[in-house]
Parts: C-alpha cells; sequence; structure tokens
C-alpha cells in the first residue's frame, strides 16, 4: 500500500487527519526537529518553477494533502487519498491536542495586531494552551539571529509560522536544526482567520471543493494567482497521459 502520492514531482503523505495528528505527537515525543508542509495546487504548481522549494517539499517529514485540487491530482494518478487534511483544520487540532497534553506553542509571523489577535483566539478556544512566545512576521536579515534564539530558548514544542508560501518553507528550512523544535509547521493565512481578518467560506463550499470561489469572490486581487487552479488540472492531466 502506498504510503505516499506523487503530485506534479511533489511528494505528499497519505494520511488522515487523525493519523497526521498522531504523527505530529510522535515528533514532540522524539524531540528531534521536523519540518510539516500543507501542500495545496497553488503550492505544487510553485514547486514546478522553483526548485529550491521543491525540493524542501520533497526533503519534509510529513507533507499533507491541503486542498481538493491535490487530492483530486492524486486519484487522477490512481493514489487512494482517503480525505484532505486542511492546514488551517490541522493547525486547530494540533493546538487543542496542545491544551490538552501541555505541548508548548510559539506563534511567529502575520502582522502585530493579526498575531496578537490570533493568540487571544487561540488562549478562548483551547483553555488551557500554552502559549510560550509571539513573533509577528515582519524582521530583517539582521534579526533572524535573535528570533531563532528567542525561540530556541523558549523550547517550544510547536512552532506555527505563518510568513506565506515559500517564504515560511525555505525559512523554516534553512533553521530548522538551529530552531530545534519538534514540529515546524507553516501555516500560511491560518493567523488571519484565527484573528477573524479573513473569513472562511462555509462548510457547504468547503465540501463541494468550492473554497476557491469564495476566496475569489471575497478577494477579486486573488484572480492572477487563481489562474495556477486551471493550469494545475491541465498539467495533471497531461501528466497523466505521459
Amino acid at each position: 500500500m502506498d504510503t505516499k502520492a506523487t503530485v506534479l514531482g511533489v511528494s505528499i503523505d497519505i494520511t488522515t487527519m487523525s493519523q497526521a495528528i498522531a504523527k505530529l505527537e510522535q515528533y514532540i515525543a522524539e524531540k528531534t526537529p521536523h519540518l510539516i508542509a500543507t501542500a495545496n495546487a497553488e503550492m505544487v504548481m510553485l514547486a514546478q518553477q522553483d526548485q529550491q522549494l521543491s525540493a524542501i517539499l520533497n526533503q519534509c517529514h510529513l507533507v499533507v494533502p491541503d486542498g481538493a485540487g491535490v487530492v483530486w491530482a492524486a486519484r487522477q494518478h490512481g493514489y487512494t487519498i482517503p480525505e484532505r487534511v486542511a492546514g488551517y483544520d490541522l493547525a486547530q487540532k494540533l493546538l487543542a491536542r496542545a491544551a490538552d497534553k501541555g505541548y508548548r506553542v510559539f506563534m511567529f509571523g502575520s502582522h502585530p495586531d493579526v498575531i496578537e489577535k490570533a493568540q487571544k483566539f487561540a488562549l478562548e478556544n483551547y483553555p488551557g494552551l500554552c502559549i510560550i512566545g509571539t513573533r509577528n512576521g515582519f524582521f530583517t536579515a539582521q534579526d533572524e539571529p535573535i528570533i531563532i534564539e528567542t525561540i530556541r530558548a523558549s523550547k517550544p514544542d510547536i512552532l506555527l509560522a505563518a510568513l506565506g508560501v515559500p517564504k515560511q518553507e525555505k525559512w523554516l528550512a534553512k533553521n530548522l536544526s538551529s530552531l530545534d523544535v519538534p514540529v515546524c509547521m507553516g501555516v500560511g493565512g491560518s493567523f488571519d482567520v484565527m484573528a477573524g481578518t479573513v473569513k472562511r467560506a462555509p462548510l457547504w463550499m468547503q465540501r463541494a471543493s468550492l473554497e476557491w470561489l469564495f476566496r475569489l469572490i471575497r478577494q477579486p486581487g486573488r484572480a492572477i494567482r487563481m489562474l495556477a487552479l486551471p493550469r494545475f488540472a491541465l498539467k495533471v492531466m497531461l501528466d497523466k497521459k505521459c
């Protein structure tokens, strides 16, 4: 039975949400650094032109199928993908587990106002959660050693980085050993959703694989980025014929 699917050269783990959470808890127990990515169609398409991102994704300890497009693509190539593991949902379930098990969390990235509101959301929704540090995503190369040392010294079990794709994946990969955090995961716009500055699609649209349409309606400026989706579908179909 396959444990990984390959979508346009990017290796993606065949996993359910519960299996992914169990794997993350295993990483925490091991107390060694692990890099986790949440791959959607836009990320996979970006990796076609960005060799560094492609290499990072294929070296990650866990890459979950975040996005209906990735699940569809994997199934087109004959892989049995049981479900989509949305990055936002994975982050929330991980925070809930952290509150229950006492795992220490560091939140890094996004706008100062956003991360403050996201932290408040997390503490209100997950009673007992231990957030041992936060840091916004505005920094220069000169700031990085201090940021890394701050994170390392606080000894988190989980580092959630919201720097955007591919910056967050590249930053975490470059600094993984220095950070020495068991679970380092890029979470994209999750803090914005937690802060209430960005809304998620209604559940029926998520289930109907129409989140892209909801985002386009809410943020028309994403139209150019959205062109990656039909290109992704066409590339998958052409790749299938090869």
